[in-house]
């Protein structure tokens, strides 16, 4: 069954979960920094993404992310980074104390440092937001990649921003993992969401699955792997090293799922 998460009782336990994690991270330097945005869509508890335009080369195109941006040097710290880059990226005005908290930070393939920032932004249509074509100089997008992409203003388009039901995110059926391999070898094994109306996967991917680890505690099973143990009480893995490639196709059962 899933939890009342947006209830009163519901944020407070999640804000009491990550306050000693969000009391440390917040105080340290970090490369960029990404909102996970808990929305409820028609009353329906929703996570909001963003899609990359299809239409950009390179190897970021059509990627699924979550808002978000390298950190200024004008910024205060990683909440008011994530805040600021999506208000500058979907119109999107979240105020601090809609912050929950900060979820562990995940790592690119330059080992650059991104920080997750959880928030409430309440009832919302997606269809509603307007992304801005002439967002800032640079974009940071954490799609299959699972890198930090810098793009010219003019050349950071979002194609879509969709929500997508944490009831979807949490049935089985929704849920698929892709084996990482390094020099011909197995790494790890990271989470895909499939059957939405965009796949998520790579890093946007770990951080969904972050959230729904706290939002749904014992109803979603973990499917990092290889990458560390969960430590103290976050109790959430992440990867410390930059991603692998994707293992070549195998008879193993499961593995490349969603690819």
């Amino acid at each position: 069954m899933l939890p009342d998460c947006l209830s009163a009782e519901g944020e407070l336990r999640c804000r009491r979960l990550l306050a000693t994690a969000t009391a440390r991270l917040r105080a340290r330097p970090a490369s960029a920094a990404v909102l996970v945005p808990l929305c409820s869509v028609s009353g329906v508890p929703a996570l909001l993404y963003t899609l990359r335009s299809s239409r950009l080369t390179g190897r970021h195109q059509g990627d699924v992310s979550f808002p978000g941006g390298k950190c200024d040097p004008a910024d205060q710290d990683v909440v008011h980074t994530a805040l600021r880059e999506t208000q500058e990226e979907l119109g999107l005005a979240v105020p601090q104390e809609h912050v929950w908290g900060l979820l562990r930070p995940v790592y690119d393939r330059q080992k650059a440092t991104v920080v997750p920032v959880l928030a409430g932004v309440g009832p919302l249509d997606p269809q509603s937001l307007r992304p801005n074509p002439e967002e800032v100089s640079w974009g940071m997008w954490l799609g299959g990649s699972s890198s930090l992409s810098t793009v010219s203003a003019s050349c950071l388009q979002v194609d879509e921003v969709f929500a997508l039901p944490l009831a979807h995110l949490l049935q089985t059926r929704n849920q698929g993992y892709t084996h990482f391999c390094q020099g011909g070898h197995f790494r790890y094994t990271l989470p895909v969401f499939l059957h939405g109306p965009h796949r998520v996967w790579g890093l946007t991917a770990v951080i969904t699955e972050f959230a729904l680890q706290l939002l749904a505690p014992g109803t979603y099973q973990p499917r990092l792997a290889g990458l560390g143990q969960p430590r103290g009480s976050e109790g959430l893995a992440h990867p410390k090293e930059p991603l692998a490639s994707p293992c070549q196709a195998s008879s193993t059962p499961g593995l490349n799922k969603g690819l």
